[in-house]
This record gives structure tokens, C-alpha cells and sequence, in this order.
């Protein structure tokens, strides 16, 4: 269960990995398997788990489960962080999120669904009555770490997405080491439509393309 990273493992694996040879595999966890065993998916010993708590793990496993009805009432999303090297000195000049920098920038939007921008300036437009999911990846090189944050808003986070518990809960930023992944739930229910930004919380980073906007509405 969780979210992975696979990648190339030839030499030069740095080379490799800078130009794109990886990607995510997310693996549903099978809700028949936590109600039988659910301490493997949580920080709890077996003789703490109460029925309370088994019902809960399964109910959460269901929503990532892709062929439970239950997963259909959460948008999911992939975001695989990189950079690119475009003038080969070893270091980064352009960030992004699923490769293409600034992609989602501000337009013009009355907050509504409706948005006027050129080309490659769209925001990503979430229903905010519908529980938001981020499958994140860290795929980054030639920098140390890489990081998400989010604007107007707190979310819950796991780790690898390996368990149904939650690692973090109510942060509005996680830092990921080179190939770390986790799953960030959203909450934008309670939030007025409109545009709210989120980006990578290293600043240069997101001068340099890694800053995008979920439109609420």
C-alpha cells in the first residue's frame, strides 16, 4: 500500500534520472485486508485497536481503494516535483510540478469556474464540496530537498501513504527529501471560491516555476 517512486538504476543514474526515467506507482490498500489485520496499517498495537477504530481504517481505505464506490467522492491528484538542468552546469534553472513550470498561473477568473488567461496560465479547479487528494512525489536532483505548501490552508499528511493514520496532521507545509513521497488530504469546504496558491516553500524554487493555483469553486 502507498504511494512509490520507481526509477532508473543504470549508470550515469544522475543523468538518467534528471531527463525523466521515473514516475509513480500508487498501490490501493485492499479494505477486506485492513479489517483482518488493521495494525498493520496504523501506530497502534493489535490489542488497542477497538472497533471504532477498525470501522475508521476501513472506511479511509475504501476512498483509496479505486474500485470501491467510496473513492469516487475524492478527487485525486499526481504531482511528481522536478527540475531541469537546461544549460548542463549541475544545477537546477527551471522547477516544476509534473514537469511544466508555470503552468498554472493566475488568470482571470470570477471565482466561479470561469478564467481568461494565454496558453499555459490555468488554474487547477477543484469542486470544494469534494474531498482533494494529492499523491506527492519528490523526483528532484541536484538539490537536497524539495518541499509543498499551501496557502489558506492546513492539511493532513502520510508519509509514503503508507498508512491510513495520519503522519502530520493540520500543516500547511512538508519537505521530501530525493525520491520521499506522501499523500496530502485537502479540505476546501469551508473556503470561499476563488484562487489559492500553493508552491514550493524554497523561494527560489517558485520564482523559477514551481508556484501553482487551485480555483475553488
Amino acid at each position: 500500500m502507498g504511494v512509490h517512486f520507481y526509477h532508473c538504476h543504470s549508470l550515469p543514474l544522475k543523468e538518467h534520472i534528471h531527463r525523466g526515467l521515473y514516475g509513480a506507482i500508487i498501490i490501493d490498500p485492499d479494505p477486506e485486508r485492513v479489517a483482518e489485520n488493521p495494525e498493520e496499517y496504523c501506530n497502534f498495537h493489535r490489542s488497542q485497536i477497538t472497533d471504532e477504530l477498525r470501522a475508521d481504517l476501513v472506511a479511509e481505505a475504501k476512498t483509496r481503494n479505486h474500485e470501491s464506490p467510496e473513492n469516487d467522492e475524492v478527487n485525486e491528484m499526481v504531482m511528481v516535483m522536478n527540475g531541469f538542468d537546461t544549460n548542463f552546469d549541475g544545477d537546477n534553472e527551471v522547477y516544476a510540478a509534473n514537469t511544466r513550470a508555470f503552468a498554472y498561473g493566475v488568470g482571470d477568473t470570477d471565482g466561479r469556474g470561469n478564467w481568461k488567461a494565454g496558453e499555459t496560465k490555468r488554474p487547477i479547479q477543484i469542486d470544494r464540496n469534494q474531498r482533494q487528494r494529492v499523491y506527492l512525489v519528490n523526483a528532484i536532483e541536484f538539490d537536497a530537498i524539495n518541499s509543498f505548501h499551501t496557502h489558506s490552508q492546513f492539511f493532513d499528511y502520510y508519509d509514503h501513504g503508507t498508512t491510513l493514520t495520519s503522519t502530520l496532521q493540520t500543516v500547511d507545509t512538508v519537505m521530501q527529501c530525493q525520491a520521499q513521497r506522501g499523500i496530502i488530504e485537502l479540505d476546501y469546504s469551508n473556503h470561499d471560491p476563488g484562487l489559492y496558491m500553493f508552491h514550493a516553500h524554497q523561494s527560489e524554487f517558485a520564482e523559477l516555476g514551481w508556484m501553482s493555483f487551485f480555483e475553488v469553486v
